[in-house]
């Protein structure tokens, strides 16, 4: 089969691999329609991400036709259009029963942090990605959804990751009535997460980042009032000058180890991976939310440690929440969302290529070319 193949930082191709088997009974084996390029990909892209190796296949953003089950699936068939989450989850685990399955301790069990995630590196489990004609499911009687006859299957790939995470980055807000909520980064969850935060009452929300196109689809996406960091001296006394020197609300950094904005991170943090990514955006988000308030953390950092001013979060009482969205347990509620027209995301992809040319997007993608906001790809023809 057609996948994506890492080659080290900065090197990706289409290549053919074996095809993937049922390895376990509860197993189901997909062919891929969508698949998508996420910002946290461009981590392992970059050479962010400990122990990415050379050969993986990325993606965890995908969904297709299911080909083949395993013995002890009961609730798919074969033919079933499916999305898949991007974590994987047992369902029976501790964390599962709560819910959280982002967190399973079964799929990852070597882990102390991270649960298991597709095409993520062995940090994450080690299982191949869906940037490819077909992919392996674990847990397939878990995970999968079926897509309803009416979903737009390039509405469905979004639901996997995207849409999911700008959710929950909203929801760990907290965000009451009139709340003035400020979003760090527009890149697809970014901008989703401004999108959400209008459906649990924000009465502002800014959105800071520092690409023009970006700002201008964050704007008019959001809708979100935008600012260019580059044009702002002090991060923390802007967004108070604009909050009646309280602070925001809410702050949620939808950037994580990428962050522009400040050449010491980028540094230690980027160049010479002393720390785990840039977290500027971090730093922003800690010193600009109000006394009281809340980070909401979303953007991906490597497992390391970062610097970050743990005093502020201290003395300010700020509350800080953070994890993998648990996809499964919002996926009802956005595809209400999604039916009532309050969502729209397949309007986030800007960029739609066949899978031969998967070398091509992460490119466009990494270098914030052509206004590329999200790249999708179609293995199979999209079929």
């Amino acid at each position: 089969m057609l996948a994506a193949d890492y080659r080290g930082p900065f090197r990706i191709r289409a290549a053919r691999k074996p095809m993937p088997g049922i390895e376990h009974p509860q197993d189901a084996i997909l062919r891929v329609t969508r698949s998508c390029i996420c910002g946290s990909d461009i981590h392992l892209y970059r050479g962010l991400v400990p122990d990415t190796r050379v050969g993986t296949t990325f993606g965890h953003e995908f969904c297709g036709v299911v080909e083949e089950i395993g013995s002890a699936v009961e609730d798919l068939q074969v033919g079933d259009h499916v999305l898949v989450p991007f974590n994987i989850a047992c369902g029976q685990c501790h964390f599962c029963k709560q819910k959280l399955y982002g967190n399973c301790h079964e799929a990852n069990p070597a882990a102390t942090a991270a649960g298991g995630i597709y095409g993520y590196s062995h940090t994450a489990g080690g299982y191949e990605g869906g940037q490819a004609e077909y992919v392996r499911v674990p847990y397939a009687d878990v995970g999968p959804l079926r897509i309803p006859a009416w979903m737009d299957p390039d509405d469905a790939v979004m639901l996997t990751d995207v849409v999911p995470t700008g959710y929950q980055a909203a929801e760990m807000g907290g965000i009451q009535t009139g709340d003035t909520v400020v979003v760090f980064g527009a890149g697809p969850v970014g901008l989703m997460a401004a999108r959400c935060a209008w459906l649990f009452g924000a009465g502002r929300v800014l959105v800071v980042d520092h690409l023009p196109y970006r700002l201008a689809f964050a704007q008019r996406y959001g809708p979100a009032e935008v600012y260019d960091f580059r044009e702002i001296d002090d991060m923390a006394l802007f967004i108070k000058k604009e909050t009646d020197f309280l602070g925001a609300d809410v702050c949620i950094d939808a950037v994580g180890a990428e962050a522009a904005g400040s050449a010491l991170h980028s540094l230690f943090g980027k160049r010479l991976k002393l720390e785990a990514g840039s977290a500027i955006a971090l730093h922003w988000a800690i010193n600009s939310v109000k006394k009281g308030g809340i980070v909401s953390v979303v953007g991906v950092y490597g497992p390391t440690g970062n610097m970050i001013p743990i005093g502020n979060v201290l003395n300010k009482g700020i509350t800080l929440r953070a994890n993998q969205a648990s996809v499964k347990r919002l996926l009802p509620r956005l595809i209400e969302h999604l039916q009532q027209g309050h969502i729209e995301p397949k309007a986030l992809i800007t960029h739609r290529l066949p899978l031969e040319e998967v070398s091509d997007g992460y490119h466009i993608f990494t270098a914030k070319l052509d206004g590329c906001i999200k790249p999708v790809l179609y293995p199979n023809d999209g079929r």
